[in-house]
């Protein structure tokens, strides 16, 4: 039985949690392996929406595991008030239900006031955060300075982290002109909460190494797109963590091996949230028209997204550093109408081409897009379950898209209904 790992294959936003609980009712256990609260996933099951940032998107099914990764970054608090939301939504979570590894870093307070702290200065060009602290807390854990969950159940070793840490963010916080930390104040806080956050920690390396050898099926589960990864990404307009596919093994204690599948999630068109290049983004009525056909707005900021046309070229550059074996393409509805379609399939720069995204930060936001156009069509996709609803000119700018990015389409997405999906290979059987 195949290990799953789900990647966004774009910036984010492409329709991860609604592909994640569809396969989820195939898995045993679902996992989240990077990234943090600013990520959001939004869920449609049975009319009722769920709305989850930290959380795997498995919880809301009955009977699994879900687990968050030491890859992680985890805002205690926030969890706490998220897991009261979905406990009155009739979704009983409890310890036998979420582990949280053990070594997991935790968000501070003081790192989500670092963050928008930075983002307010003017003389330094904002990164485009949601402000929730995610990138100083990976700071704090590549520095050895951050406070891990484990760290809660002994009040000796968690002054010993939190001194540590305030020793470096004092400092920082000297030169924005905030207020040093309160220590005290600061450890009361992380004992008042040490008590509903211990109960779920475990070695999850242990626990999905025995889940493996047990034959249950894993699926992998990341947050925000490739094109965020802190290595691959439009650096440094990206997030502070891996996201390609690789980061789902040591995010989460396992080996390579234990991956079989990674499908790429990968929006029929193309979006970003925040700042940073983005050649096809479009500036005119067609880029309105996919917004609000799309609803793009950010499940976590309520930011409007950026929307362009979508990017062959990117594609394919993610489909390669994550060993993409197969995309679950979502959101082809929202192209349903236009006469006319463009698809990106190269860039140029003063009169040179690339058939990738340079990595040079000035070349990337010069990059003009090179299209090929291909025709629309006029009836609906929304809903369709299979090849047959789909009209001929809707089937041929999949396979074209398949072309060009060089990988199969895996699965197709045609609403937010979990149950609009037409299956071409089935990850876990594949």
């Amino acid at each position: 039985m195949a290990n799953v790992v789900v990647v966004g294959a774009q910036w984010g936003d492409e329709g991860k949690g609604k592909i994640v609980d569809w396969l989820s009712e195939r898995a045993d256990v679902i996992c989240r392996f990077q990234g943090g609260h600013n990520a959001g996933h939004t869920l449609v099951i049975d009319g009722e929406v769920f709305k989850l940032h930290a959380l795997p998107s498995g919880v809301v099914r009955g009977g699994k595991l879900s687990v968050i990764g030491n890859g992680v970054v985890l805002d205690p608090w926030h969890l706490r008030s998220e897991i009261a939301g979905i406990r009155e939504q009739g979704v009983e979570i409890t310890p036998e239900t979420l582990m949280i590894a053990e070594n997991t870093p935790l968000i501070l307070p003081i790192h989500g006031e670092l963050d928008r702290a930075r983002e307010a200065q003017n003389s330094v060009a904002k990164i485009g955060t949601t402000g929730r602290g995610i990138g100083p807390c990976y700071e704090d854990k590549v520095g050895r300075r951050v406070v891990r969950v484990a760290d809660l159940a002994d009040r000796a070793t968690l002054e010993k982290r939190v001194d540590r840490a305030l020793v470096h963010h004092n400092a920082l916080r000297s030169g924005l002109g905030l207020d040093p930390v309160d220590r005290e104040g600061l450890l009361e806080a992380l004992e008042d909460v040490a008590d509903f956050i211990l109960p779920f920690a475990a070695p999850v390396w242990k626990v999905l190494n025995e889940q493996r050898r047990a034959g249950k099926r894993i699926l992998f589960e990341g947050a925000q797109g490739a094109l965020l990864d802190i290595d691959f990404g439009t650096y440094p307009f990206v997030t502070s963590s891996n996201v390609i596919a690789g980061q789902a093994a040591t995010g989460t204690g396992v080996g390579p091996g234990a991956i079989d599948f990674v499908l790429g999630i990968v929006k029929a068109y193309t979006t970003r949230v925040g700042e940073g290049p983005f050649p096809t983004e479009l500036h005119d009525a067609d880029g309105e028209r996919l917004g609000q056909r799309g609803h793009e707005f950010g499940t976590t900021t309520g930011r409007k997204r950026r929307c362009g046309w979508f990017d062959a070229t990117l594609v394919r550059q993610t489909c390669a550093t994550s060993g993409v074996n197969g995309i679950a393409l979502t959101k082809l509805d929202v192209l349903d109408g236009f006469e006319t379609l463009k698809i990106c399939t190269g860039y140029e720069v003063d009169g040179q081409q690339y058939d990738y995204l340079p990595t040079a930060a000035e070349t990337q936001a010069a990059c003009t897009p090179i299209y090929e156009e291909v025709p629309g069509w006029q009836e609906t996709t929304e809903g369709a379950r299979s090849w047959a609803d789909l009209p001929a000119n809707a089937i041929k700018y999949v396979r074209r898209i398949e072309e060009l990015i060089g990988c199969p389409v895996a699965m197709l997405s045609t609403s937010p209904e979990r149950e609009d999906t037409i299956l071409v290979t089935d990850p876990f059987e594949d």
